[in-house]
């Protein structure tokens, strides 16, 4: 099988390429490509298929699987795809149940086979996709103030840091949100969750149902509140019990519309994206991803 390995020697747990490229080459008939900045594992990840590979694995974090998706996205059907985790946070790896190590990783997609996941195409000013979760309003906020270099020197600190940063721009957004062929939503929120997968800023159990191939989003909405309330929702969320918050709007569906005045900025997988009206559109099993053993 033609494979290409897609690396981002900036990731959280990448200290030096060469001995990197060792392990990874554990995959001896992959070719390993490095990407420089943002937008290479997009280009080099459409230039993997069009060259006819049939695995393109991503070694990195969530946002380097990001980039990737957008690359294959619309070749998905002729593509299987792989993981190996070297970000800080690694949120959707921990839906795949990837061994721990990335000589294991490799091991496993060398003789692992693939299962269908669900992907999430976002019609914007521009078409984007996501594999895990998408937020916007106040992490957007967060993600405009987590940098690549914080993301590096704080680790799975850099959230935090970047949230209490962010609190004092703090502020509520009226929102209109279509759910399906439903009447519309409207309120005034802080912030607005899609999630296809569960765990966002490394290990928050946002989305507790969610299912990576069950062809349904879950829609996670924290309404304005007091700052009493709204403490108590952040420490549900802390805890994986926000769902039945009163506090918490929570929904499924397969696709949804949010409109909102001051447009909010979303970020998809973490990487911030824009603040116009946008629909999401679940696509269901689009993508062959090698995994570890279903849980």
């Amino acid at each position: 099988m033609k494979t290409c390995i897609i690396c981002n020697p900036g990731a959280g747990r990448v200290d030096e390429r060469e001995p990197l490229r060792e392990k990874l080459q554990r995959f001896p008939s992959a070719a390993v490509h490095f990407t420089d900045g943002a937008g290479d594992a997009t280009r080099l990840a459409a230039e993997a298929v069009a060259n006819g590979c049939e695995l393109v694995i991503a070694a990195g974090g969530d946002g380097t699987l990001n980039e990737l998706i957008n690359g294959i996205a619309p070749h998905a059907d002729a593509v299987e795809v792989g993981l190996i985790p070297l970000g800080t946070g690694n949120d959707f790896a921990r839906m795949l149940n990837l061994p721990g190590t990335i000589e294991e990783c490799v091991d496993l997609l060398r003789e692992g086979s693939a299962r269908p996941v669900d992907l999430v195409r976002v019609t914007s000013d521009q078409v984007r996709y996501f594999i895990n979760v998408s937020a916007g309003g106040f992490s957007g906020s967060v993600s405009e103030k987590l940098t690549a270099e914080i993301k590096q020197s704080w680790g799975l600190l850099a959230y935090l840091r970047c949230a209490a940063e962010a609190l004092p721009e703090l502020r509520g957004y009226r929102t209109k949100i279509t759910l399906d062929d439903e009447a519309p939503l409207e309120l005034d929120l802080y912030n607005a969750v899609i999630a296809n997968g569960r765990y966002v800023a490394g290990g928050t159990l946002i989305a507790p149902e969610a299912s990576i191939n069950d062809g349904l989003l879950d829609i996670v909405l924290i309404p304005q509140n007091s700052a009493g309330d709204i403490a108590l929702v952040a420490a549900q969320i802390a805890m994986g019990t926000h769902l039945s918050s009163e506090g918490v709007v929570f929904r499924k569906a397969a696709r949804v519309t949010v409109n909102s005045s001051p447009g909010m900025w979303f970020n998809l997988d973490g990487e911030l994206v824009g603040n116009e009206p946008a629909t999401f559109e679940i696509m269901p099993r689009a993508l062959r991803f090698r995994t570890g053993p279903a849980t």
